[in-house]
């Protein structure tokens, strides 16, 4: 059995990760699971728990990070957030993809650790202005905490070369769609078939 690609949605706050990866599994057929991300920030109106996030304590967050329970985590704005482990692995190890969406200091630890099991697609804002519309819009953060994520996402951007794709969001339909080209073209690439065809090439003959 082929181990699962490990999916990785990233980019910068407000841009629409979430999104994105709702319609992507609400409007296309997808053979990938979602790894739910555990945060301490407050949990906003119309969000589950264990739907949108594992919601837990500082406390709660900090012991998972002493007892390496978490493949990734970063402290962003105040609040940790990250990726159960367990979880991850046990579903590559089945050969089912994982899809993660997460913060982009979470994705740069998880290339480190997971290069050769990931994809790495950075979404990205036609522009910062449409970025800070999205945030205002949006109607959960200060205006002090909006221009905090503007400047973030200016030094998020540059680090864009790290990742395999990038996809820019000026369009949900569209950016999950694309999205979802990327999973079917890795999963066509000849190093993850090759065992595959090795195995036929070892019958015909």
């Amino acid at each position: 059995m082929e181990r699962g690609l490990l999916i990785v949605l990233s980019g910068p706050s407000g841009v629409g990760k979430g999104t994105v990866r709702k319609h992507l599994f609400e409007h296309y057929n997808n053979d990938f699971d979602y790894s739910i991300s555990m945060t301490t920030r407050k949990q906003r109106a119309g969000e589950k728990e264990g739907v949108d996030y594992y919601f837990r304590t500082r406390e709660e967050f900090e012991d998972l990070i002493e007892n390496n329970g978490l493949l990734e985590y970063a402290e962003y704005v105040g609040n940790y957030y990250g990726t159960p482990l367990q979880y991850v692995q046990e579903t590559l190890d089945s050969g089912r993809d994982v899809f993660l969406e997460i913060e982009v200091q979470g994705a740069l630890k998880v290339r480190k650790q997971m290069k050769e099991d990931g994809i790495f697609i950075f979404l990205s804002p036609p522009d910062l202005g449409e970025l800070e519309s999205r945030l205002i819009g949006r109607g959960t953060d200060s205006v002090e905490m909006i221009q905090k994520r503007i400047q973030k996402a200016v030094q998020e951007l540059k680090l864009i070369q790290y990742y395999d794709y990038v996809v820019e969001n000026n369009s949900v339909d569209q950016a999950a769609q694309k999205v979802r080209h990327i999973i079917e073209s890795e999963h066509l690439k000849v190093h993850r078939n090759l065992r595959h065809f090795t195995e036929i090439i070892e019958e015909m003959e």
